[in-house]
């Protein structure tokens, strides 16, 4: 198969998804999928809805339309706060929308309306990581716009935390969130199916905590797809982190200074690099890139060290392994490297273990 490419082991992402809806439903949480990691892939997605997820989560709406004609029967949340934009394809081409912004209710409603569908809706509240939300004090107001909203059903509140203040979902947010559901059903005597506390970040705060409260559903990327929670990226027990490794072919392999000679300027990246005189070394260079991949997010398996990339080739110190032009080099990804990797089509995905997934499902 072609290089580089992604080796996806299908029945690890089947054994993960098992493992934690069985941990997360021990205290009544729902598990969401969310495909945007993996770019939407079918073949992936499929395995989720079998394996028990009803709810597949995505950021872009072209990978939520790619999953739907490619039969994936599942319910679908559009992760991003939708763009005005976009309004008609979301009531279209999703069932549930996470929202912060009136403006953007109403065209959702106007559209629902024309089209003759009932859109669900769920309102993020911000609780301090100041991306997407409605200020807790707004609620109110929010909400009370929203039930007078026809072709539109709220069906819940949710937030989000650790993705860009990198704020912990602790003990105290999430008592917060479920105190604002209750006070929000009590105010409008509504019922709210879905109290979704947050991502993969959640772990800690889900095992130390004798009692969720309202928190009901959890949207999972990094934990199923890399085995991982989101504050320390350490391994969540039982789950594998190796379900994928990218593969990249040598085209050079040299033996070469250090240190680059002649007048320094600016790169292609825009840095002006300094590197250390350490005399002749043996060097290679390898068929993938930054246009491919975040190079900081990969990890080597074998014995080499990356020295640092441009658009289209990657430069490594090959004086332990002595590969040669043809062999190919091993990388665990980390969520970063494998959301550009699987958002570029020159790298070839490669499904592997499906006698073993086929056994499990």
């Amino acid at each position: 198969m072609n290089l580089p490419r992604i080796d996806i082991d299908l029945g690890k992402i089947a054994h993960n998804v098992q493992q934690l809806k069985t941990l997360y439903g021990s205290k009544g949480i729902n598990v969401v999928g969310v495909t945007k990691v993996i770019g939407g892939n079918p073949i992936i997605a499929d395995i989720l809805v079998k394996n028990g997820i009803e709810i597949l989560a995505d950021s872009r709406i072209s990978n939520i339309i790619k999953m739907r004609k490619a039969g994936i029967r599942a319910q679908y949340l559009l992760l991003r706060t939708p763009a005005l934009s976009q309004v008609e394809a979301v009531v279209i081409h999703t069932h549930i929308s996470l929202n912060s912004e009136l403006t953007v209710l109403k065209k959702l409603s106007e559209y629902a309306l024309r089209n003759h569908i009932i859109h669900k809706v769920v309102l993020m509240v911000e609780l301090g990581d100041l991306r997407e939300g409605i200020m807790p004090s707004e609620m109110n107001a929010m909400v009370k716009e929203v039930l007078n909203l026809e072709g539109l059903v709220l069906v819940g509140i949710g937030t989000n935390l650790a993705c860009f203040g990198g704020i912990s979902p602790d003990a105290d947010k999430m008592n917060e969130l479920s105190s604002i559901a209750i006070r929000l059903e009590e105010k409008f005597k509504i019922t709210l199916a879905m109290i979704s506390g947050g991502n993969s970040a959640n772990y800690n705060w889900f095992t130390s905590s004798k009692d969720v409260g309202r928190i009901n559903s959890l949207r999972l990327g990094e934990s199923i797809f890399l085995g991982r929670e989101a504050l320390r990226r350490k391994q969540i027990p039982g789950l594998f982190t190796d379900i994928f490794t990218l593969l990249a072919e040598v085209i050079e392999a040299k033996r070469k200074p250090s240190q680059p000679y002649g007048e320094v300027y600016q790169n292609a990246n825009g840095d002006i690099p300094k590197f250390e005189n350490e005399g002749l070394m043996d060097r290679a260079v390898l068929a993938i890139g930054m246009q491919d991949v975040i190079v900081s997010g990969i990890t080597p398996k074998q014995k080499i060290t990356v020295l640092g990339a441009s658009s289209d080739h990657m430069l490594i110190d090959n004086t332990e392994t002595s590969l040669k032009v043809g062999d190919t080099v091993a990388f665990d990804l980390n969520y970063c490297a494998l959301l550009r990797a699987f958002s570029t089509p020159n790298i070839s995905k490669n499904t592997i273990n499906l006698y073993e997934c086929a056994s499990i499902l």
